[in-house]
């Protein structure tokens, strides 16, 4: 078993000779981006780095997005979410594991009808949470206070848009950790598809 993170041999086209990368480098090269940690700013901004390039190279090809997400900051989850909805590429969201909380939005935002969870594959959405630094003063924790409810509201809106849900019931389910499985996040709106395993032989 590899420690750290696997290194493949990548040949460039029209070079002679091949070197090695890390496996989530590779991976970019063929436009597939990979969330497999808590989102946090310095991914957020790897991520949407990312998105830019890929769309500069060629914003006719779709991107595709793995998750395996247990969540994070809700600032820097909406950062990647909102940058998916601007580049002009196409980005199928494939949910491998587990998509939690921001990880949940992400899933969410990829291309109507291009967002899959595979079949044991778990999603879970609930209400965002303060991410914003501890305060001290009194007057702070009141514009904090107001800042997580302008969240709350922008997080709901975004999964009655996406997902077709009546506010009522989002709100209902977003004030709880919910988890789903695959079926139900296709029931809930949340993806478009379940993945299919291949037949056993």
């Amino acid at each position: 078993m590899p420690i750290g993170v696997p290194r493949v041999p990548y040949k460039p086209f029209l070079d002679r000779e091949s070197y090695w990368v890390d496996i989530y480098n590779r991976l970019y090269r063929q436009r597939i981006l990979f969330i497999g940690q808590m989102i946090e700013s310095t991914t957020a901004n790897q991520v949407t780095g990312l998105l830019i390039h890929l769309n500069i190279e060629d914003s006719k090809k779709d991107i595709e997005f793995f998750i395996n997400c247990p969540g994070g900051s809700v600032i820097a989850g909406l950062a990647i979410y909102d940058m998916m909805q601007i580049v002009e590429s196409e980005i199928q969201t494939v949910c491998v594991g587990l998509a939690a909380s921001m990880g949940s939005l992400i899933l969410l935002g990829g291309e109507t009808t291009k967002r899959i969870a595979f079949p044991h594959a778990r999603v879970m959405m609930h209400q965002p949470m303060a991410d914003l630094g501890t305060k001290t003063k009194a007057g702070d924790s009141v514009l904090e206070m107001n800042e997580i409810i302008s969240m709350y509201h922008s997080i709901v809106t975004t999964y009655v848009r996406r997902t077709g849900k009546p506010s009522w019931v989002v709100h209902k389910d977003i004030s709880r950790d919910i988890f789903m499985s695959a079926e139900e996040a296709q029931a809930h709106g949340i993806v478009d598809h379940v993945g299919i395993q291949k037949e056993s032989k």
